[in-house]
């Protein structure tokens, strides 16, 4: 499939690229960037592609398929354009800022009878596949809390556009890493009743630290953490049940290795040490399933060409931005000022 990715940032350089190029089913043959160094980047790392400024250039190559890792303001304008050349779509995530937009265009992709998608990659790591291995074969009883963190040191913000931009456009940490965090609860333990929220600004802009309590309808607590402000970094997800708690300390180390340059495709990627399973007497290790981010590409080569399910269903993306949406409404960003 003649593929379009949009944006070589670090979405388009670490994650959507390598695994594009993995896949033989696809050809990556436009690339879009106005930066110039990120134009030889994109250059050096896929020679086979030509590298163009703006949307209009990729598009007027006839794509199949359009992948959209630019920022999240931009993702609505480029998936509509996109749609409209009669081209599939992958927007990276969040899916947009705006839940009003996004509604608009999953209702017009249907309308079009054109495949739409998100990257929500973090469904396919190592820690998310070994819980629901566990979940699956009982180990843990009933789910009491789901524990998840992503949590970073970032002294400065060195993306312009995550600099700039208000949660109104896709900045802050809550759309970004909380957008993972979010959808993982989603997906493990369903739609959601109460939310509770504490987000901080200790840098000044958008938010950098942020805490988000989810009551299910099916009676599980989610407790998720995220930060761009930890200097030490706490467990990646913590899971207590009836039975047995699950452990896993360090996170998924699918994006390190791609960001190395390690192919998809190699034995080791995605393998994991193990996790503990522990429960009132102590704790034992238990195996980790190995993380699967190129499942998203494959599950959507399957669905393009066979037909058959899309890896992730644009509706549960957009209940991810609408829940984001809602704490912010409601919830205004504690500031704090060093000095």
């Amino acid at each position: 499939m003649r593929t379009a990715l949009v944006g070589f940032g670090h979405a388009g350089q670490v994650f959507h690229g390598p695994l594009l190029a993995d896949d033989a089913r696809y050809r990556l043959e436009v690339i879009v960037t106005s930066d110039a160094g990120r134009a030889a980047a994109a250059a050096r790392l896929h020679p086979q592609a030509r590298v163009v400024p703006d949307l209009a250039a990729a598009l007027a190559t006839g794509p199949d398929l359009v992948v959209v890792a630019s920022p999240p303001a931009t993702h609505v304008p480029a998936a509509t354009a996109a749609l409209a050349a009669g081209c599939a779509v992958v927007l990276d995530k969040p899916m947009c800022p705006d839940p009003a937009e996004g509604r608009a265009l999953v209702e017009r992709a249907e309308a079009l009878g054109r495949p739409l998608t998100v990257f929500h990659n973090r469904r396919w790591d190592s820690e998310l596949l070994t819980l629901q291995r566990l979940l699956a074969e009982g180990a843990l009883g009933e789910v009491w809390r789901f524990e998840s963190r992503l949590e970073r040191w970032k002294t400065a913000e060195t993306k312009p556009w995550k600099a700039a931009a208000t949660w109104r456009e896709g900045g802050g940490v809550l759309f970004d890493l909380g957008s993972h965090l979010i959808d993982q609860a989603l997906v493990l333990f369903g739609p959601v009743d109460e939310v509770h929220a504490e987000l901080s600004a200790h840098r000044g802009g958008a938010d950098d630290d942020a805490f988000v309590s989810l009551r299910h309808r099916s009676g599980v607590r989610s407790h998720l953490t995220m930060s761009t402000t930890a200097a030490l970094t706490g467990d990646r997800m913590r899971v207590l049940g009836s039975r047995a708690a699950f452990v896993k300390t360090a996170p998924d180390v699918q994006e390190a290795q791609l960001a190395a340059g390690l192919a998809p495709s190699a034995a080791d990627y995605g393998q994991e040490p193990p996790a503990l399973l522990g429960t009132g007497d102590g704790a034992e290790p238990v195996a980790c399933e190995p993380g699967r981010y190129p499942r998203f590409y494959d599950l959507l080569a399957t669905a393009l060409l066979e037909g058959g399910p899309l890896p992730v269903d644009p509706r549960e993306a957009l209940a991810v931005v609408e829940l984001v949406a809602r704490i912010h409404r409601v919830r205004v960003p504690e500031t704090s000022v060093a000095g």
